[in-house]
């Protein structure tokens, strides 16, 4: 590990970021787990406990924690409330795992936490607390909660990074509990069995808290219902107490119909793609009105929270001519997921893939996913992590499940994009394969690139076709947040943000 805390003091802006990014990185990665809450504990301790200043709502899940949290974030600030959001991982900057009021914090304030923070991690540090110093994403969480006690925030919404028990967010005791749907992923670490990621998963309940969760497949929904009895902690369920009703697409999203606390909500209009988006909506909806004390919000309040939403990195267009878009896929259950959406919300044909992987992922069953709805697939690697599978390991993997003639490899995912807008573009200019056009009634069609795997190759590409935004989703959070500067605030005890349940 190279050393930890380097005096950045000489260097300013914009180059003290990027070292202190660096610096930061350098410890113990986050796909590296410490199952030991005592280091994030001792920190928090020497900083005053920040993580007890505000409510907090925690999320896990192996699927949409990171919209979940979003989406709950845009609704509590609708209410009218001061919001924290911990994320991870990021896209394109660190800072986009601390935001406030929906936005990612400054480098100016990103400095100036670490500089209040920094003398205690090196306390932690020193005390090599089960053999190891503070790992990177305990660092960040210790960051993110010291940001939102100073700010202060009214509620911190906090999204697990790896399963939950002795996952750092976990210093913090939960008021609401909201579990996205569980399913395989990191089995290395979390177990083999749902009942063994679920466990880990389900030590985000604790006593005195609440708990909401998405539908279940039975194994986990049973280890999460007995948590929660063991501890007397209140559960909501979707299908049960809440729950999507309709959906249809529509332009620049879908138009969804919710059954909330106050009964069912309809013609709300989402600015996300997919079904499961739309269900993690119904999740965020329950998950709000549970912190709430079981308040209904009314239609108004819940449109306007969507009408704050900015997701990047999901279903996201960066480009057009051709248009390529952005989605991760790192799992299975993310591939299924990223499949339907694009055939539901696109209408590219052919649909070329750009894919990057880690090397402890399904690799093989994500790209078996994919490969009925690729035409081509260009795979590659990223370069910020030695965790990446190579260009020629993840070519061979791709050649047995495309077949060579539909798969090119690229060293790098800059290599990757030109190669894919290549053949989008040869394609049209060459009248694209005949067989693609049966049933179209000869109306040429539309290719498309659609960026996926794993999320850190997300960033890098997002990095690339965005390149002037330095954070991920920060303009498009100051645009939104521009078109409603002013608007009233409601205060929060009124009934304006909340209706009585009826029957």
């Amino acid at each position: 590990m190279s050393e930890i805390s380097p005096d950045l003091s000489a260097l300013t802006g914009e180059a003290r970021h990027r070292a202190l990014t660096e610096q930061l990185t350098s410890r113990w990665p986050e796909n590296r787990i410490g199952p030991s809450l005592a280091r994030i504990a001792a920190l928090c301790d020497l900083l005053g406990d920040p993580q007890r200043a505000m409510p907090v709502i925690q999320i896990t899940g192996t699927n949409g924690k990171g919209s979940t949290a979003i989406m709950i974030e845009a609704l509590l600030r609708a209410v009218g409330l001061r919001t924290g959001r911990f994320s991870s991982p990021h896209l394109t900057d660190i800072r986009e795992r601390i935001c406030l009021d929906g936005a990612p914090i400054s480098v100016e304030r990103f400095a100036e936490i670490w500089d209040d923070v920094a003398p205690y991690v090196a306390m932690v540090d020193g005390q090599l607390i089960d053999g190891i110093p503070m790992t990177f994403f305990e660092v960040m969480t210790g960051m993110a909660y010291a940001a939102f006690a100073d700010a202060p925030v009214d509620v911190a919404i906090v999204e697990v990074g790896m399963g939950g028990l002795w996952d750092a967010t976990s210093v913090a005791d939960a008021s609401v509990a909201v579990f996205a749907p569980i399913s395989y992923d990191h089995m290395h670490l979390l177990g083999g069995t749902l009942t063994e990621i679920a466990t880990e998963k389900a030590g985000i309940i604790k006593e005195g808290g609440r708990v909401v969760t998405a539908g279940q497949d039975l194994e986990a929904a049973a280890v999460l219902l007995r948590r929660a009895a063991d501890l007397g902690a209140p559960v909501a369920a979707e299908g049960v107490d809440f729950g999507l009703l309709d959906r249809t697409t529509a332009l620049g999203g879908q138009v969804i119909a919710v059954n909330a606390a106050g009964g069912p909500v309809r013609d709300l209009h989402l600015p996300l793609y997919g079904e499961h988006m739309a269900h993690n909506a119904a999740l965020a909806i329950a998950a709000v009105e549970t912190f709430l004390g079981g308040k209904a919000l009314t239609p108004e309040v819940i449109q306007d929270g969507f009408d704050q939403v900015v997701a990047p990195g999901r279903m996201e267009v960066v480009r057009t001519s051709p248009t390529i878009v952005l989605d991760s896929a790192h799992n299975p259950h993310g591939a299924s997921a990223v499949v339907r959406t694009v055939q539901e919300a696109f209408t590219f044909d052919p649909l070329i893939g750009v894919f990057a992987a880690m090397r402890d992922k399904d690799v093989r069953q994500v790209l078996e996913t994919l490969e009925p709805v690729m035409h081509q697939i260009v795979v590659t690697t990223v370069a910020s992590t030695s965790r990446a599978l190579r260009p020629e390991e993840l070519g061979e993997i791709a050649r047995e499940v495309f077949g060579g003639d539909r798969v090119q490899v690229a060293p790098t995912m800059a290599d990757a994009l030109e190669q894919a807008t290549l053949i989008a573009d040869t394609l049209m200019a060459e009248g694209i394969d005949p067989q693609l056009l049966a049933g179209e009634d000869a109306v040429p069609p539309t290719p498309g690139i659609l960026v996926t795997g794993t999320v850190i190759g997300i960033g890098e590409a997002r990095g690339i076709l965005v390149p002037g935004e330095r954070a991920a989703g920060e303009s498009r959070v100051a645009a939104r947040a521009a078109t409603t500067d002013g608007a009233a605030q409601l205060e929060i005890g009124t009934t304006g943000w909340g209706a009585e349940g009826e029957d």
